[in-house]
């Protein structure tokens, strides 16, 4: 059995060595202007550049510290928490950095090519030839210098989205290469080299201003609310000020003890606003500094700088993969007619015995 199988392998593939020797000019002519094909189609398409932007990252204090500060704040009628830790540390910045909020913000950004205000996804589809390719009212779909994203039509929306897809499934790769390191590369690619070196920087740009807001957010409510309070206690102190001096021009001579009553309840108000004061200015400096740590810093070590990589199809990968190709596809087409003309002889010989 094993002999008989050994032997139809055999001669299947000396009948295939057979038919390849007869057409083997065939096959050559079509591997050749399969290889020409792929030269020409390597020439005419536009190559690409590539960015390549390496930054640091210091997430800012992580520990709890300045409790008074925090269990103050709590005293006011506001809980913050007593853990200054920030779940926006370490790589979850290279997910802020392709969300769909940062990218569609930059593609709606604008900044001047060729002398005139564009937005990016505006000169994007000028560099793609966006509109030669669209279809329906898509093709007549603007994004003008100043448009937002509340003003933009369900079409724009849409438009916009499927085109955030595109840059984060093909244009922009964010990695941080060794997780010992807090050291992060960022790369962004289109068919201009402008366009490349501005989209990085405002990604960049839109992702650490982000970044820095909501790692600070915590230690900005509970400074913004010492600052209230502080204002507020200073103020009591100030009137009680002016109200125990109105009292004593009143009263410069009084012929009871009893008058003094107002002046004494004043002389508390003040000594009591004032160690209030006091403590709430101590614990404003130290909120102060905390805000300040808790501020994470983002360091370019390799700025998006000219010239970029220049990305081309290489010819001759191109002239032996599109040989390749149209070769493969010539032994398919005479597969299938082989098997087209196995099942029609069966068919045939089956008519004949049914006859």
């Amino acid at each position: 059995m094993e002999r008989n199988s050994n032997s139809f392998i055999v001669s299947k593939l000396a009948e295939i060595k057979n038919f390849i020797v007869k057409k083997i000019w065939l096959f050559l002519a079509v591997g050749l202007i399969s290889a020409i094909g792929g030269i020409v189609y390597a020439s005419l398409k536009k190559p690409a550049y590539q960015s390549n932007l390496v930054f640091a990252l210091d997430d800012g204090g992580a520990e709890s510290g300045l409790s008074g500060a925090l269990s103050l704040a709590a005293q006011f009628g506001v809980n913050l928490g007593g853990d200054g830790k920030n779940v926006f540390i370490g790589d979850n910045i290279l997910e802020i950095m392709k969300s769909r909020r940062i990218v569609e913000s930059v593609l709606l950004s604008v900044d001047t090519f060729d002398n005139k205000p564009y937005t990016m996804i505006g000169y994007y589809f000028t560099i793609t030839d966006y509109k030669k390719s669209a279809k329906g009212n898509a093709a007549n779909v603007d994004y003008l210098p100043g448009i937002t994203k509340e003003n933009l039509s369900y079409l724009q929306d849409s438009i916009l989205l499927n085109t955030y897809n595109i840059f984060v499934r093909d244009y922009i790769t964010a990695e941080r290469p060794d997780r010992k390191l807090n050291i992060y590369n960022v790369n962004v690619t289109s068919l201009n080299e402008k366009f490349t070196k501005d989209f990085t920087d405002k990604l960049i740009t839109k992702t650490n201003e982000f970044y820095v807001d909501i790692c600070s957010k915590k230690s900005r409510q509970t400074l913004e609310i010492l600052e209230d309070r502080v204002a507020y206690m200073k103020g009591n102190m100030d009137q009680s000020i002016s109200n125990k001096a109105d009292i004593q021009d009143a009263n410069l001579n009084p012929a009871f003890s009893k008058g003094q009553v107002p002046v004494l309840k004043q002389q508390l108000n003040m000594q009591t606003y004032g160690g209030a004061y006091a403590e709430l200015f101590k614990n404003l400096e130290l909120a102060r500094y905390q805000y300040l740590k808790q501020i994470p810093l983002m360091q370019i070590i390799d700025g998006a700088d000219y010239p970029m990589k220049r990305i081309k199809m290489s010819r001759l990968k191109m002239a032996v993969l599109f040989a390749f190709l149209g070769v493969a596809i010539l032994s398919f087409i005479f597969w299938f007619m082989a098997k087209s003309k196995t099942i029609n002889d069966y068919s045939d010989t089956a008519s004949g015995k049914n006859e």
